[in-house]
């Protein structure tokens, strides 16, 4: 089942490569699983254990996937606060910002959109809370993009990828 939960994120996410193999071995072990309850279809342990299995998988592969955090996020922050400090703090962590004029229920809005990776979620939402922590925000997940800028330097995403910090 661990295997069966990272294929769907897998094949959800657009993964070509990744998806097929690991439905290989989950079909493998699917298929081993089934010929030992065949096997003893009087016997209801067998049962219970392939039920326990099946529901420990789905922890443990929603687990992995979480930990590898694999893919590409967008954070939409929308605050009726100058955005200018969130920005600034935003930037200096390191990422790259965009932001927009808008109207919401309770009048003018700014709405700023940060693409990072699933890994560097944490820290900035973390910086978001840091520099307004009235403001409201959200994560989407992003399939794809035309490429890959995740600093506020144009060079931040390759020394990311890279291992390196920008000095």
């Amino acid at each position: 089942m661990t295997l069966g939960t990272i294929r769907i994120i897998s094949v959800s996410r657009g993964n070509r490569l990744l998806a097929p193999l690991v439905g290989f071995f989950e079909i493998l072990i699917w298929l081993l699983a089934m010929g030992q309850i065949m096997q003893n279809l009087t016997n209801p342990i067998y049962y219970l254990a392939f039920a326990a299995g099946f529901a420990v998988g789905n922890f443990v592969g929603i687990y992995i996937e979480d930990k590898l955090a694999i893919g590409t996020s967008l954070i939409q922050v929308i605050t009726q606060k100058d955005c200018g400090e969130l920005v600034t703090c935003l930037h200096s962590a390191g990422y790259g910002v965009t932001t927009i004029d808008a109207h919401g229920t309770k009048g003018n809005v700014k709405v700023i959109y940060v693409v990072v990776k699933r890994k560097d979620i944490c820290n900035a939402t973390k910086s978001i809370k840091q520099c307004n922590p009235k403001a409201f925000y959200y994560i989407e997940e992003v399939r794809s993009a035309s490429r890959e800028i995740y600093g506020a330097h144009p060079r931040q995403g390759l020394l990311r990828g890279l291992g390196l910090k920008r000095k």
